[in-house]
């Protein structure tokens, strides 16, 4: 990964934050991306220490399209190329609340927010000789459906069912963006890095019970986040990956996503709603 500059968000702490450590190992100039100033800085200074490789920061709330957009234009302003973009923050909510925006706030971080920050970067990425854009998922995407007529909980609200369709979207999102980056140097693909001992799901309570229920709905043990945190960098740096776009890796394994994810009429559906709602278009 050397002279390859990598962009991680919700990179301060979990899988995010293993991954970022272990891409500065490999020689990237990494961008350690949150909502906190203070401790992107800190971890920042955390990898420098750790591997005395470049570490710069850049800081946006994901649940606000405007932080978004500031955010894509600092980062476009410092680095004339990007080759890894890792679409890793999320959240889980009890509760349905609303952003400053009016949107679903599990629907806005989890999906709006990557689609519209990899829109914004896309010609950063396609200056580059080889970027892949990874989109950190979920297995939960396969109990996740898209109702465009309750896209964001407006007629009924059941956290499982919002998280799930939030990561449904990312996955659908990343099919129809290799699609349209087809015959480009920007690869994408999205990955399911196992369940992971994270912070996701802490507000309210809820960490706990959402760590059970997709243990339950995967049969799997949970890992540490520097387990998880080595899929997110495989699939940034492996060299078998290399070209190969539009993919569902499930712990590195090359797998299919769940049937609803391949629906290309939706898919297209998608991309147009989320461009509007992100301000891409009219």
């Amino acid at each position: 990964m050397k002279d390859r500059t990598c962009l991680v968000t919700g990179a301060t702490s979990g899988i995010g934050a293993a991954a970022s450590t272990e891409l500065a190992r490999l020689g990237a100039t990494v961008i350690v991306a949150g909502r906190s100033a203070p401790r992107c800085a800190a971890r920042a200074d955390e990898i420098r220490r750790a591997t005395g490789a470049q570490v710069e920061t850049a800081v946006a709330d994901l649940a606000s399209m405007e932080q978004v957009r500031r955010m894509a234009r600092d980062v476009a302003s410092r680095f004339e190329r990007l080759d890894v973009l890792v679409n890793n923050a999320g959240t889980y909510l009890f509760d349905r609340r609303l952003t400053p925006d009016g949107h679903e706030q599990t629907f806005a971080v989890n999906y709006l927010a990557p689609f519209l920050l990899t829109n914004l970067l896309v010609e950063r990425l396609a200056a580059s000789p080889s970027a892949r854009v990874v989109n950190v998922s979920s297995a939960a995407h396969a109990n996740g459906t898209i109702d465009f007529e309750n896209l964001q909980g407006e007629r009924r609200y059941e956290r499982l069912d919002a998280y799930a369709r939030s990561k449904l979207a990312l996955v659908m999102f990343t099919y129809e963006l290799a699609r349209r980056l087809e015959g480009s140097r920007i690869t994408a693909n999205a990955i399911h890095p196992g369940v992971v001992a994270t912070g996701l799901g802490s507000e309210g309570g809820a960490r706990e019970w959402l760590r059970a229920r997709v243990r339950n709905l995967t049969n799997r043990s949970m890992l540490t986040p520097e387990e998880g945190g080595r899929f997110l960098v495989h699939a940034a740096s492996a060299p078998e990956l290399e070209g190969v776009s539009g993919r569902y890796l499930d712990q590195g394994r090359d797998v299919e996503s769940s049937p609803a994810s391949y629906d290309l009429a939706a898919a297209k559906r998608l991309w147009q709603v989320s461009e509007r709602l992100c301000g891409l278009r009219a």
